[in-house]
């Protein structure tokens, strides 16, 4: 009775914590949305927890010129594609949710059906149980009646569904300013709003 009645009587304690924000990389092509995203959030000091899958390794190689060390140095924490230990594939880790970027059609049926069997989706998995946002940059096109039965029903179950549209309002220059205001609008969905891209204001006179 005495220890019970001591840790009522004990104030409660809370610790202070960086913003964090959890990465999946797959073998979709997109890679340069992540690596962006992976620079932005490095520069607001945001930390960040990497997964890249062994497909995504090997599809950056034809998009980028980075190397998978160079990426790893953007993140905070990078973990192995099988490592179902790491801090992230348990819901008593906090963070402050998950993108996928970008999100191929295998880990989108593997996050639809539950079916754990690497740390993307195992994470993105707890991510939902846990009610923390779970963003999927889906990229695929055109896309079949499993593809959207899939995405319909992550929706339903609470993910973000982000496929990079451009918006050509704001008049790119090139792919840059494309990859640039399609982060800054997944962003805005984990309340990190950025001033580095044009955003619609209604029409011009």
């Amino acid at each position: 009775m005495l220890l019970l009645r001591r840790s009522c009587d004990a104030p409660e304690r809370t610790s202070r914590r960086p913003k964090r924000i959890v990465i999946g990389i797959t073998g979709a092509t997109g890679t340069v949305y992540a690596i962006h995203l992976l620079k932005v959030l490095r520069e607001l000091k945001i930390e960040t927890h990497l997964v890249i899958s062994k497909w995504a390794l090997a599809t950056l190689k034809y998009e980028t010129d980075m190397t998978e060390r160079e990426i790893h140095n953007l993140a905070t924490r990078v973990y192995t594609g099988k490592d179902m230990t790491s801090p992230i594939a348990s819901g008593s880790f906090i963070h402050d949710g998950m993108i996928i970027v970008p999100c191929s059609m295998k880990t989108l049926a593997a996050v639809r059906t539950g079916f754990c069997d690497d740390l993307i989706s195992r994470a993105a998995d707890v991510t939902l149980k846990e009610r923390r946002t779970l963003m999927l940059v889906v990229r695929e096109t055109p896309l079949s009646d499993i593809h959207l039965e899939n995405m319909l029903a992550l929706r339903r179950a609470g993910a973000v569904i982000f496929p990079p549209v451009p918006a050509f309002y704001t008049k790119p220059a090139g792919l840059q300013d494309v990859v640039v205001q399609s982060v800054g609008r997944m962003l805005d969905n984990f309340g990190i709003h950025l001033d580095g891209f044009r955003r619609w204001n209604g029409f011009e006179r």
